[in-house]
């Protein structure tokens, strides 16, 4: 049962058809990248493998993250790449051309062979750095499959291991996740921002650190045990750090940045401590485990709707551009159930919603001195200055239940989408020892645990779920010494007290290497932070001062997921579905979490979420009061009462489930603005139900091809442009040049609204000039459709709390200038069509064209409503954007050439140290990723 009905969305029969009917005879696959020998199967898999052969892995660039000065030297000068650097990149770049013929036997062609163990003949490497364990390294991919005869030494060997593949990338992020990547990366803009953004979410003292440890340590039980094997994984990871340093085997990152000195090897590598993977799990968190807080942004555009209709008139718009609980938008749970979570109220109480024009961010960088005062730098830094804060996607899954499989078992396809980085922030590895049998990736210094991946008999995913567990409040000024009270007062209310804020400081340094050439600088970072939360902003509700923060329920507890992870890599404490959501349930982190094994498929959707009081509106900053705080709430140990498990959306066995970050369940409101009519969820949906039309079945290889089909669609075309053309159709276009953009975008839709190459490794895209006129349309139509009606006021709010648009490219994102930078964008990440205003326009002009909209939009507004209007602005926008250049659609950057369109789109892995690697086209697909069908069971 389709929600939205969509009288012109590609031709299902065709899809179904195209997926379920593989070629007889296929081309070789080809990459950008140069692809490896394929795997062979892995005969000595030991005996506790129930699957058969049939579980596949894949993680690009490669295992190896690990170059000396040397190494990185030479691949500067001459382009060569120590082994296993990029080996997994070709295989996962050539499934965009060659999934259309692949079949069960050419899936190794594309993935690892994730069985356990390494046949003989396949073994290119042991060590034992301990007698009681023994890492074995295999032939095709480098992945370290670590066995130990202890508990101890099972965990001393994962961290050993991680360290000779990761090391470098666990001393960058235990920094970034301190907010002090520039003194030890280098001053760089990008990795000023980040830092900046780090300290921001998730600012503690080392005191503070050491306290999520101690209060992990109380528990007992697993979560002493989990610490006890967190200590063995560091004792693992400093062995190799010391001896890497005897033998000058280190990362050439450390020679580059200073810390060592490349001639006389004077310096050091800082040993790990508990504490760093503390400030580790809080980057993973913020990153992809957290949602909310967007409630700033909702009520400027609440506030900027009443302005412009009236109260009544604009509440009901801001509510409909808002979509928290859409009927049409895709869900993963479909068969009807409701979760309700974080309800919108008909009356709110307690809602703060900012003067116009009061809100002011709290200042962050203070003390600043020499190249701490300049925005831009001519070094790039090690990452993107926004990875956190501009809005990126992240993971998706497709899982089809036994009933409707070829062989009765259920197949997955699933995986995370991290992004993609040299070395990449996974790692692969294989785990065997007490207590511990899992294969699969984990988090460069978080490897003790695999997080996602398989055991025994059940394989594992999730994807970022994003609901709302961070609320914004707004807390009043006050003094101490009876001056008057301003938004720049330092102390707050609470609970009739007035109390000065913490104070918490973070001071970097830096100074010019040869890896980072930005002159000597340093600054002060400063959050301060309430018993509500930490001040992200200051302003006036009804002319008082008040300070705005943001109170995350995961605060102060980054590390507590540990158990949760550690029985997902038990196998006496995961063996069937149930068991699975038990683990599920202790991750605090918001995700969605899913199952296979040969008998049956589960989701489960893991996170803190608050109980708030009633009547409030998770959605707006709420008045800092007793009466509005959460339900139990401590600000000492910032706990509270959480909804029960049984209130998370959960199930066993639906026939199928798709998840790309899109809306949970029915009532499981979205803490986003985004999740209308069109998602890109409905990419998978579509897919997976066109499999299985009829009665068909599905098999790992058909779910891989629906898996890619989707990873190439452009969503705008395939979900939007249908109702475009009906538009535009509605009377004969006369204007020669729209005709034949126009022409050239049906001809696009009929091929499959794909953006692929016209051939492997052409570098040219199929249906290029209506990808180029599609890439230039979208920006210039959505204004055009949207901000008549709305104003200019309203439209710069909403850009603030969502982004026009989200394309392979990062680029034409249109006007922005709301109060968050929403529409900033991140090129060469490979993750696209998430986040921007498809479902608005869908919804706007098929109510224009007379069809039945459930949960339409508030007003019309293309053409104030009239369809003749409506056509005239597609028809003047259609015909701007067919007169931009390539060179206009795509300026260039410092890896493409103005007007190279492929090049715009292509997935860069960001190097986050020495060795770079190769560009590959397009896709939108998880960066790990498994293929899974398991035909037995213990």
């Amino acid at each position: 049962m389709r929600l939205r009905p969509h009288p012109l969305r590609f031709p299902a029969a065709a899809l179904a058809s195209a997926l379920l009917v593989t070629a007889a005879l296929t081309t070789t696959p080809t990459a950008t990248a140069a692809a490896p020998t394929p795997p062979t199967a892995a005969a000595g898999a030991t005996a506790n493998d129930h699957c058969g052969g049939h579980c596949a892995d894949i993680l690009p660039p490669g295992e190896n993250g690990n170059a000396t000065l040397s190494d990185i030297l030479l691949n500067r000068m001459f382009g060569t790449r120590p082994a296993h650097t990029d080996d997994q990149l070709g295989p996962y770049a050539a499934l965009a051309s060659g999934y259309p013929g692949l079949t069960e036997a050419k899936l190794r062609d594309f993935f690892n062979d994730a069985s356990f163990g390494v046949p003989a003949d396949q073994v290119a490497s042991t060590t034992s750095p301990r007698p009681d364990v023994t890492i074995v390294r295999d032939k095709a991919a480098g992945v370290p499959h670590i066995t130990g005869t202890t508990r101890y030494g099972t965990e001393f060997g994962a961290g050993y291991a991680a360290a000779q593949d990761r090391l470098w990338v666990m001393d960058l992020f235990r920094h970034v996740g301190r907010g002090q990547l520039s003194g030890f990366a280098g001053g760089a803009a990008a990795n000023r921002s980040l830092e900046q953004s780090f300290w921001q979410a998730a600012p503690y003292t080392e005191a503070e650190l050491q306290q999520q440890i101690d209060a992990i340590a109380a528990r007992g039980g697993r979560a002493a045990q989990a610490l006890t094997d967190a200590n063995a994984y560091l004792d693992g990871v400093n062995q190799y750090a010391k001896e890497a340093y005897n033998a000058r085997t280190f990362p050439g990152e450390y020679d580059l940045t200073g810390h060592i000195d490349p001639i006389t090897n004077a310096g050091s590598i800082e040993p790990f401590r508990l504490t760093d993977l503390v400030a580790l799990a809080s980057v993973v968190g913020a990153l992809f485990g957290s949602g909310g807080g967007n409630e700033l942004a909702s009520a400027q555009v609440k506030s900027a709707a009443e302005a412009r209709y009236g109260k009544d008139a604009g509440d009901a718009v801001w509510k409909s551009l808002r979509e928290a609980d859409d009927p049409e938008a895709v869900q993963t749970l479909h068969d009807g159930q409701t979760f309700p979570y974080a309800t919108v109220p008909d009356q709110p109480r307690g809602e703060a919603l900012p003067d116009p024009g009061s809100v002011v961010p709290e200042r962050l960088v203070y003390d600043a001195t020499g190249s701490a005062n300049t925005a831009t730098t001519t070094a790039a830094g090690v990452l993107p200055g926004n990875l956190l804060t501009a809005k990126h996607g992240m993971s998706n899954a497709l899982l089809v239940s036994g009933a409707h499989t070829d062989d009765g078992h259920p197949v997955a396809v699933f995986g995370p989408q991290t992004g993609y980085f040299a070395p990449q922030l996974l790692m692969l590895e294989e785990i065997q020892g007490p207590g511990i049998s899992a294969r699969g990736a984990a988090f460069a210094g978080l490897s003790f645990y695999v997080q996602l991946g398989r055991g025994q008999d059940y394989a594992w995913s999730a994807t970022s779920a994003g609901q709302d567990i961070t609320d914004s409040y707004a807390v009043p000024l006050c003094t101490t010494d009876g001056s008057p009270v301003t938004t720049a007062s330092g102390s707050y209310l609470w609970h009739g007290q007035c109390l000065p804020f913490d104070r918490l400081e973070r001071k970097n340094a830096w100074n010019p290497t040869t890896a980072d050439s930005t002159a000597a600088g340093s600054y002060t970072l400063v959050m301060y932070r309430s018993k509500y939360g930490l001040v992200t902003a200051r302003g006036t509700v009804g002319g008082a001062p008040v300070a705005f923060t943001a109170l995350r329920s995961t605060y102060r507890h980054e590390a507590d997921s540990i158990i949760g992870f550690q029985e997902l890599n038990d196998p006496g404490a995961v063996h069937d579905a149930a068991s699975f959501q038990q683990a599920a349930q202790d991750i605090n982190y918001t995700f969605n979490w899913f199952y296979a094994d040969s008998r049956d498929i589960a989701y489960y959707n893991s996170g803190t979420n608050p109980v708030r009081a009633a009547g409030v509106d998770a959605g707006l900053p709420v008045l800092a009061q007793p009466a509005y705080e959460w339900a139990d709430f401590d600000p000492a140990t910032n706990t509270a009462r959480y909804t029960p498990a049984a209130q998370h959306p959960q199930s066993v066995d639906q026939d199928y489930y798709v998840s790309w970050n899109n809306k949970q369940a029915n009532g499981y409101t979205s803490a986003a603005f985004g999740n209308g009519s069109v998602h890109r969820g409905n990419l998978l949906d579509d897919r997976v139900r066109a499999l299985l039309r009829n009665g068909g079945k599905v098999s790992r290889v058909s779910l891989t091809q629906a898996m890619e089909s989707a990873a190439l669609a452009d969503l705008r075309a395939e979900d939007v442009l249908p109702d475009l053309v009906r538009v535009l159709r509605s009377a004969p276009v006369t204007d020669q040049a729209a005709l034949t953009a126009l022409q050239q975008l049906e001809a696009w839709l009929a091929d499959g609204a794909q953006r692929k190459e016209t051939s492997p490794g052409s570098h040219t895209y199929a249906d290029a000039t209506a990808i180029r006129v599609m890439d230039a349309w979208w920006p210039l139509v959505s204004e055009g459709v949207m901000r008549p009606g709305l104003g200019d006021q309203l439209f710069t709010a909403l850009t603030g709390a969502l982004q026009i648009n989200e394309s392979p490219s990062g680029g034409q994102t249109g006007p922005g200038g709301g109060p968050v930078s929403a529409n900033e964008g991140i090129p060469h990440k490979g993750s696209a069509f998430q986040y921007g205003w498809w479902s608005y326009l869908d919804k706007d002009l098929r109510s224009v064209l007379g069809d039945q909209v459930k949960g339409p939009l508030a007003r019309p507004f293309c053409g104030g409503g009239d369809l003749a209007a409506c056509r005239t602005v597609l028809l003047d926008t259609l015909e701007r954007a067919a007169a931009q250049t390539a060179a206009q659609v795509y300026p260039g950057d410092a890896d493409c050439s103005a007007g190279d369109q492929w090049c715009a789109d292509t997935i860069v892995q960001r190097p986050l140290g020495g060795v770079t690697d190769a560009k590959t086209t397009w896709q939108n697909r998880p960066t790990y990723q498994q293929v899974v069908q398991f035909p037995d069971h213990r």
